[in-house]
C-alpha cells in the first residue's frame, strides 16, 4: 500500500428495499465464516498483486450489468456455454482476477461445500477489496444463486465503455435502475487499479477526429501519458497506467480531485466533470471535498448495484466450479 494516510472506515448497514430475499445473515448458520474466508484470500492475493483489489471490484461490476449479479462473467466457453462473456469486448484481455476467484471458491468449499454461490463470492470479494484498499466497509447482502447462461452480446452492449458520452453511460446505468449519484460514486472505484493505453489513447493525439489531443486533459498530464502511450505504437496498447496517479493502490477520494484538475484518465472519467452535466459536476465537487460523503455514497451504490436482478432459490444453482455449470 502506498502512502501513509490513515483512512477512516465507514460502516454502512443500509438495506436496499427492492430485494428483501437477500440478507447479510443469509449464511449465518450454513457458512458463518464466509466473509472472513473471502477477505483472507483477497488479503493474501494483494501481497503479490496490488492490482487485484481493483480487478475483483471490476469483475463484480461487469457481472452485475449483464443478466444481473449471477456470476455469468466467470463462465468459460465450453459445454452449454457457447459464447463466454470473458470474450466480450469489455472483458477480452482486460478482465482479470479469475484465478483469485477460483482460490476463494476453493477455500469456501473446503469450509462449507455446495453452500455459497459464486455470485455471492464476487460481491464479498469486491467489499473486501475496497475495505483492504483503505475504503469503506459495508454489510454485503447475500443469497444470490449462480446463473445458467452467459450473455456475450449483453456484455458487449450493456457494460459502459471508456469511449462513450456521459449521456450514453447514464442511460446504461438507468437501464439497470442506477441513477447519476450511483454513476459518479461507482466511477470512484477508479481510485485504484490500472488501465491499458488502448482504452484512452484516442484522447492523446487525435481526439474525435480533430487532429489534436482532448482539450480537457491537463497539459502536464497529457505529456506524461503521451510518453507512456506513443502515437502509432501498437506495442504500447497494453501498457498499464494508473487510473489515479496520486495514490494508485489506495481507495480514497483523490480520483475526484484529479477530475477537477483535468487529470481523469478515461474519457468517461473526465466527462463527469464537464459543463454538459451540472448534476454530475456537483457530486464530483462534494466527493472531492468530503471523503466520508464519498465512502457512504459508494457503499450504498455498491449495495444498489449488487441488487440488480439477483437469482433467488429455486432459480439457478450453486456452482461447484465458478468457471462452469454443474455437470458440464
Amino acid at each position: 500500500m502506498e502512502g501513509t494516510i490513515i483512512l477512516s472506515v465507514v460502516i454502512i448497514t443500509l438495506v436496499h428495499p427492492s430485494n428483501a430475499q437477500l440478507s447479510s445473515s443469509f449464511y449465518s448458520s450454513t457458512c458463518p465464516n464466509v466473509s472472513s474466508i473471502v477477505r483472507s484470500v483477497v488479503q493474501q492475493a494483494l501481497q503479490s498483486d496490488p492490482r487485484i483489489g481493483a480487478s475483483l471490484t471490476r469483475l463484480h461490476f461487469h457481472d452485475c450489468f449483464v443478466n444481473g449479479c449471477d456470476a455469468s462473467v466467470l463462465l468459460d466457453q465450453g459445454g452449454n456455454i457457447t459464447l463466454s462473456e470473458k470474450n466480450a469486448v469489455p472483458n477480452n484481455n482486460s478482465a482479470r482476477g479469475f484465478d483469485t476467484v477460483d482460490r476463494i471458491k476453493s477455500a469456501v468449499e473446503n469450509s462449507c461445500p455446495a453452500v455459497v454461490s459464486c455470485a455471492d463470492i464476487l460481491a464479498l470479494a469486491a467489499e473486501a477489496s475496497v475495505s483492504l484498499g483503505g475504503g469503506p466497509s459495508w454489510n454485503v447482502l447475500l443469497g444470490r444463486r449462480d446463473g445458467l447462461i452467459a450473455n456475450q452480446s449483453g456484455a458487449n452492449n450493456s457494460i459502459p465503455t471508456p469511449f462513450e458520452s456521459l449521456a450514453n453511460v447514464t442511460a446504461k446505468f438507468a437501464a439497470v435502475g442506477l441513477n447519476i449519484t450511483d454513476l459518479v460514486a461507482l466511477s470512484g472505484a477508479h481510485t485504484f487499479g490500472r488501465a491499458q493505453c488502448r482504452f484512452f489513447n484516442q484522447r492523446l493525439f487525435n481526439f474525435s477526429g480533430t487532429g489534436s489531443p482532448d482539450p480537457t486533459l491537463s497539459p502536464s498530464y497529457l505529456t506524461s501519458l503521451q510518453q507512456m502511450c506513443p502515437q502509432n505504437n501498437g506495442s504500447s496498447n497494453n501498457t498499464l497506467n494508473n487510473l489515479d496517479p496520486s495514490s494508485p493502490d489506495t481507495f480514497d477520494n483523490n480520483y475526484y480531485s484529479n477530475l477537477i484538475n483535468n487529470r481523469g484518465l478515461l474519457q468517461t472519467d473526465q466527462e463527469l466533470f464537464s459543463s454538459n452535466n451540472s448534476a454530475a459536476m456537483s457530486i464530483v465537487n462534494t466527493f472531492a471535498n468530503n471523503q466520508t460523503a464519498f465512502f457512504q455514497a459508494f457503499a450504498q451504490s455498491m449495495i444498489n448495484m449488487a441488487n440488480i436482478s439477483p437469482l433467488i432459490a429455486p432459480q439457478g444453482q450453486i456452482r461447484s466450479n465458478c468457471r462452469k455449470l454443474n455437470g458440464n
